[in-house]
């Protein structure tokens, strides 16, 4: 059976199309009689009008797309929290994709935002997408990038200092008196890891005494710190580093697993081992033993990219603007009197 139109609609209120269509965007051009009868129609039809037709043929969608770089961290279910209050606030919705640190998966979902022409893009990027989204701004659809940093400052971006970060969680646990550290994160290739990698090294090399190792892992998952919290707990004690700086808390919750949960042969955290994870998500401070971490403002990365974006699809000749938001450093029991 076809789907009702707005053709059939008119047809049975017995008036014209445009008068339905008014209804439905003007009702203050009909009279309440005539609106009546529309709306009568409408239920008696069961008739639910192609919104996204509609705004396409307006030229301004209701959607606003977001691209993360993965979905089950629960540092991007805050920042698409954060995104979605804010364009409720103005009457749109966000359509999420997750790339899963795939490029090709980005890809795709910026030819779907696009095809969809939706109001404009956030994306937090996995591989180099500064060709396509100036190849989109041409064609009028802006993009905000989140929690990253443009390389040229041609687009707009909001993003937290994780450089600062990563010295933040390298100096807090060389003032607990530790001095054998290691890094665990990766890829390597995503520059937020990469940064608060550079960020501890910095602040290492302006110590003595301090030895730094670096342990990549494939994902920023709780599976991928689990095993390299296995690797670390098989060394013998004196192999092992006394200190973790975690890319992210779900890594960081895979180590504490891997060190705590060995029966006999338990590693205690931290007067063993100190641990220090980033993002200071929800489970950090319900894990076993609560972890510290390095908090990121993440609905507020979000709410900020929706202003801007919003900001720049009203005012196409705005320049771009950079917001950088400063780690915080939050102490609990993973390094507390280690």
């Amino acid at each position: 059976m076809a789907a009702t139109s707005i053709r059939d609609v008119a047809a049975r209120a017995g008036v014209s199309v445009g008068t339905v269509s008014n209804v439905l965007n003007h009702p203050d051009k009909v009279t309440a009689h005539v609106a009546e009868r529309v709306h009568a129609a409408i239920a008696e039809l069961r008739f639910v009008r192609n919104d996204a037709a509609r705004q396409l043929r307006v030229g301004r969608s209701r959607t606003i797309g977001l691209i993360v770089l993965d979905s089950h961290n629960p540092f991007f279910t805050d920042v698409a929290r954060g995104a979605e209050d804010r364009a409720a606030d103005a009457g749109l919705v966000v359509m999420l994709g997750n790339s899963g640190e795939d490029v090709d998966r980005e890809s795709t979902y910026l030819d779907v935002f696009e095809e969809q022409r939706v109001r404009g893009v956030l994306i937090s990027p996995f591989g180099d997408v500064t060709d396509r989204l100036e190849a989109m701004r041409q064609r009028g659809m802006r993009a905000v990038l989140v929690d990253r940093q443009s390389d040229d400052a041609a687009f707009s971006s909001v993003s937290v200092d994780d450089v600062a970060g990563g010295a933040l969680a390298a100096g807090h646990l060389m003032e607990t008196g530790r001095r054998r550290l290691a890094f665990v994160g990766g890829p390597l290739e995503i520059r937020q890891v990469s940064d608060r990698l550079r960020g501890a090294k910095g602040a290492i090399a302006a110590a003595s005494g301090v030895s730094f190792e670096v342990i990549d892992v494939p994902a920023l998952t709780v599976l991928a710190g689990r095993s390299a919290g296995e690797a670390i707990a098989a060394r013998a004690p004196r192999d092992r580093p006394d200190a973790v700086i975690a890319a992210n808390d779900l890594v960081a919750m895979g180590v504490l697993q891997a060190l705590t949960m060995r029966g006999s042969t338990e590693i205690a955290v931290p007067s063993d081992i100190a641990l220090i994870g980033y993002d200071d998500i929800d489970f950090a401070r319900a894990a076993v033993v609560p972890l510290s971490s390095i908090r990121q403002p993440s609905e507020l990365i979000g709410q900020t990219a929706v202003d801007i974006l919003l900001e720049e699809t009203s005012d196409p000749s705005l320049d771009a603007r950079t917001v950088v938001f400063q780690p915080e450093l939050i102490v609990r029991e993973s390094t507390r009197g280690s």
